[in-house]
């Protein structure tokens, strides 16, 4: 059986399911004062939210907590759980397909300072920023995010 995935372009490349990971995912949703808190994907230098992998044997906030940490180096305090969304998406890089169960959460920053870009630990994302909400175009964010900034 062959699955629709969606690539870091937006593009749809069919995949034998045989071939997915599953990928377990936690993002944040991180708003303070009309400014969001976005990572740009290294591949295509568009906005994505800070997040990702689930670990195995790792509660849902603890790995966002942790991935807020490494990517944007804050500490944030979960407030509460916004949206699930099952994405299949391929990562043109490392030629991978992922079954993808994300989970949104609405999140407070508890420190301020982001961390420097050549201390981002991740390799898909990179260069935290506070971004103007009523400033972000259409095209500069990964497939997904329009989507979800519309739920808020």
């Amino acid at each position: 059986m062959l699955v629709a995935c969606t690539t870091l372009y937006g593009e749809k490349k069919n995949i034998p399911s045989e071939k997915l990971f599953f990928r377990p995912a936690a993002y944040a949703v991180i708003i303070d004062g009309g400014k969001i808190l976005l990572m740009k994907a290294r591949m295509t230098g568009k906005y994505w939210f800070p997040g990702g992998s689930v670990e195995v044997g790792e509660k849902l906030e603890d790995a966002l907590r942790r991935e807020v940490r490494e990517e944007a180096g804050i500490e944030i305090k979960v407030e509460k759980f916004l949206t699930f969304r099952e994405v299949f998406f391929y990562h043109d890089q490392r030629d991978e397909a992922y079954q993808n169960f994300s989970f949104f959460y609405i999140c407070k920053a508890k420190t301020a300072g982001l961390i420097a870009d050549d201390k981002v630990d991740d390799d898909a994302v990179e260069k935290p920023r506070w971004v103007e909400i009523k400033s972000i175009k259409k095209d500069e964010l990964q497939p997904g995010v329009k989507e979800i900034l519309d739920l808020l």
